[in-house]
């Protein structure tokens, strides 16, 4: 049976966005069946409106559905994308994954694999620490943590065990092949280990 991955990000000007579609790409790669969802946006629409990076990001990606609780209930796996917000994840995934506890106290989140990737403004913005953060929030679920440590030659280039991440020089820097090439290893491996658990 095909493992159910859903990819969960929060993008504002669109590299991560970029990354969950390559995660998305590798798990399909792999055979499983994929949900690439976004969560919902916090920020005012004024906001939104006075940074024309953001707007044009959020009229090109209106389409991709919002992620609910449903969705996290549905897959076998759950892959997350973040921005780093001085270090942490961003408010707009935290939130979303705030709305779980119904889930969590169920025990409805335990035993899935789950994974993160992120993407910083500069040079060791934090990158290692968002997805650290990121994973607390796993530990207490009871998830399996499946990150791509050095398990492939493109990690050794990306130099990232945690998670794939990017630096896009405050929207300067667009995501590069390297980047791109460990997102895609990344949702192959979490689609291969997770396959593992579904047909035991």
């Amino acid at each position: 049976m095909a493992p159910k991955i859903a990819v969960i990000y929060y993008s504002s000007t669109g590299t991560v966005h970029e990354l969950a579609e390559a995660v998305a790409d590798g798990a399909r790669k792999e055979g499983a069946e994929v949900r690439l969802l976004r969560v919902s946006e916090l920020a005012p629409e004024e906001a939104v409106a006075g940074n024309d990076a953001w707007s044009a990001h959020a009229a090109a990606t209106r389409d991709i559905p919002i992620a609910t609780a449903a969705d996290v209930e549905w897959a076998d796996a759950v892959v997350f994308g973040t921005p780093t917000r001085f270090g942490n994840i961003a408010s707009q995934l935290k939130q979303f994954i705030d709305t779980l506890g119904g889930l969590w106290a169920q025990g409805k989140l335990a035993d899935k694999v789950y994974s993160g990737f992120t993407a910083t403004a500069t040079a060791h913005g934090g990158q290692e620490s968002t997805l650290l953060a990121l994973y607390n929030s796993v530990h207490h679920f009871g998830g399996i943590l499946v990150t791509p440590g050095y398990t492939d030659p493109v990690k050794f280039v990306d130099g990232n065990p945690y998670g794939t991440s990017h630096v896009n020089g405050q929207g300067a820097i667009p995501v590069d092949d390297t980047a791109r090439a460990a997102a895609v290893y990344q949702g192959k491996r979490v689609a291969t280990v997770t396959a593992r658990f579904t047909a035991a």
